[in-house]
């Protein structure tokens, strides 16, 4: 049996050398204690947060082989509470994400891997994927729940209150700042619509354009109806007390008091392996999925916020159910 396993790793390793993902070294340290039953399963997810983790139960519950691979850097790891998540209202993010470990580590076929994912290539059966510290798998899929990356402004301070006075989701976060001195940090359209938006939660609101601004005339008159102050002047920094926001500091030296910021921000992927996989992105710069949550490269998923503009915890975790209810529905009849 070791033997047969060999064979069809080093069949598969001819692809990755191809390539690129492993040097011809490699091989030289392969034997057939390296690849066996505990380096191949069924699925392989990386990212284990809320869509990893519910993707991986769902898969545990239908009894396939599954590994969960996750460095632990969720993007959500300073925010202080997770909110509009039923029967989880309040918790902080790493006890929900905790329990939810606890829970699907209850099922014997999950196993998971601390650590990074760092390469994966097509093999004739599936996929192989690397670890950043050289550890080897093989998988007949791929499930990629591996979160965006905010592209937040080079503004000092503003990287440590992301999450918590920082914010980008009133829906997250809005109700705990609801009437309190608030800022938008943006401009154009985007910054118009979205202090339309934020008027719901809060009346005492200022747009921070943080250098000329671009709003049209019809846009900043309904600004000024509804008493919103849009100031240009460029930010030097958050003055802050453990990401809690006292106020901003222009470059003129001049201050302006704030209990909360939002800032939304551009992103991109925070895992680069799906594109390198040739993984086709929406225009907005998600993966793109069909209905089931496959991408357009045959056996790789997508769930989470890498899909998904709808970024909240109960979406993720809804997500992560459905796509690996309906993988493993496929896995089964496609194996009978």
């Amino acid at each position: 049996m070791k033997l047969l396993l060999r064979r069809a790793f080093m069949k598969h390793s001819g692809i990755a050398i191809a390539a690129g993902l492993l040097p011809f070294s490699s091989l030289t340290n392969l034997t057939s204690e390296t690849m066996t039953n505990d380096n191949q399963y069924d699925v392989i997810i990386v990212g284990g947060s809320y869509a990893g983790l519910a993707a991986g139960m769902a898969l545990g519950r239908a009894m396939l082989h599954t590994l969960i691979m996750d460095e632990g850097k969720p993007c959500n790891r300073q925010t202080p509470h997770s909110h509009n998540f039923l029967t989880n209202d309040g918790k902080t993010p790493a006890e929900i994400a905790a329990l939810a470990k606890l829970q699907v580590s209850n099922y014997p076929s999950v196993k998971f891997y601390n650590g990074r994912a760092a390469r994966a290539v097509q093999t004739i059966n599936g996929f192989q994927v690397a670890s950043a510290t050289g550890e080897l798998y093989l998988t007949k899929k791929l499930v990629f729940a591996t979160g965006i990356k905010d592209l937040l402004p080079a503004i000092d301070g503003l990287a440590e209150c992301w999450g918590i006075s920082a914010i980008h989701c009133p829906y997250c976060h809005g109700y705990e700042v609801r009437n309190e001195k608030t800022g938008i940090l943006g401009n154009g359209d985007m910054a118009f619509d979205f202090t339309r938006l934020i008027s719901n939660w809060t009346k005492d609101l200022t747009l921070f354009t943080n250098g000329p601004a671009t709003l049209t005339a019809p846009q900043r008159e309904k600004m000024a109806q509804h008493q919103i102050e849009v100031i240009e002047k460029e930010i030097e920094k958050l003055v802050h007390q453990q990401g809690q926001l006292e106020q901003l500091v222009f470059k003129d030296g001049s201050g302006f008091y704030l209990k909360a910021l939002y800032a939304p921000s551009p992103f991109e992927q925070h895992c680069k392996i799906p594109e390198q996989l040739r993984c086709e992105l929406t225009e907005e710069g998600y993966i793109k999925t069909d209905p089931g949550y496959e991408t357009t490269i045959e056996g790789v998923y997508a769930i989470g916020d890498n899909a998904s503009k709808m970024r909240t915890v109960a979406n993720a975790v809804a997500m992560g159910t459905a796509a690996g209810i309906a993988l493993s529905k496929k896995m089964i009849l496609e194996e009978f």
